[in-house]
């Protein structure tokens, strides 16, 4: 096979980010029959159909294959061009999945100082937020470089990095406690007492009220507040009991906006960072820089043995 078209896969990382050949036309700054012509191209030089014309539409297998290798592509053209000193006409965003806890916590001022370089040299971060346990799949299908997941093991091609423990404590707001649970949280209870959840992946709850009370799969009164600032603010308002980040509810346990409950219980969730290996081996023991990828896992890594549980 010749070398692939490098403006085919340029199209086809467009229509991934997109969804639509309207969208993407605009973001490449072409018509959208041009990027129809490339696309078309680029599945008759691999010999598969790439992306499924629905709307949304949607990239098959085969797509999801290669948009991992145009993006990759796309973080060594920002290495590049980043090396021989020349801002890019185009800006290179560099797509990373987080959970969306690390997100309103430490994973900001983690990036800030490469955010901020970036801006002065032509570079960004596209963050794409998920459950933890589900940020890995964003990573698979080629949608980002790198994610911080709650996944061990590497995927081929890839390496991780483990980053620390995020850990999980139940609270509620003062008022709550005394109107809703004047006797403390009871196993025969516990479908009257309203808990607040993430969404419907998050079984954090589950988690804890299982080594609280020993209940497996209890039956739960769910209120679900898909934000991590949002779920905080809900808790201490009243809403419900929430199992939340002890950092990011630190400050307000020491206020007494809210309370522990049971302080001696709570869920540690290990993160780990994953990437593509991006080059050929040995690159920086020949002394070229560390890529920004690279950059992005140290700071990621430094951030969180500030911030996380060891």
């Amino acid at each position: 096979m010749k070398d692939l078209d490098a403006a085919g896969l340029d199209c086809l990382a467009a229509l991934a980010d997109e969804r639509s050949f309207e969208r993407a036309a605009e973001t490449l700054a072409i018509t959208q029959s041009a990027v129809s012509q490339r696309l078309r191209s680029l599945e008759a030089q691999v010999g598969q159909l790439l992306v499924v014309r629905s709307r949304p539409l949607r990239l098959t297998e085969p797509g999801k294959r290669l948009l991992r290798y145009a993006r990759q592509l796309h973080a060594l053209r920002s290495d590049v061009v980043r090396e021989l000193g020349v801002r890019a006409s185009t800006p290179e965003r560099l797509p990373i999945a987080v959970n969306a806890d690390s997100l309103a916590t430490w994973v900001l001022p983690a990036l800030d100082p490469l955010v901020q370089r970036g801006l002065r040299e032509g570079f960004g971060l596209e963050l794409v937020v998920d459950d933890q346990d589900f940020t890995h799949d964003w990573l698979r299908q080629g949608e980002v470089l790198g994610c911080v997941t709650t996944v061990r093991q590497a995927l081929r091609g890839c390496v991780a990095l483990p980053l620390g423990v995020m850990r999980y404590v139940a609270v509620a707001s003062p008022a709550f406690v005394q109107r809703e649970l004047p006797g403390g949280l009871v196993a025969s209870a516990i479908a009257q007492v309203p808990f607040l959840v993430f969404n419907r992946k998050d079984d954090t709850q589950q988690q804890w009220v299982r080594q609280a009370l020993g209940l497996r799969a209890a039956r739960l009164n769910a209120r679900y507040v898909p934000s991590s600032e949002a779920y905080v603010q809900a808790v201490t308002r009243g809403w419900g009991v929430g199992v939340a980040p002890e950092l990011q509810i630190r400050p307000l346990l020491m206020r007494g906006d809210l309370v522990a409950l049971r302080p001696d219980i709570h869920v540690d969730v290990a993160l780990y960072w994953h990437q593509w290996k991006l080059g050929a081996d040995g690159d920086a023991a020949q002394g070229s820089p560390p890529s920004l990828l690279d950059q992005i896992g140290e700071a990621l890594a430094l951030g969180a043995r500030e911030a996380l549980q060891v």
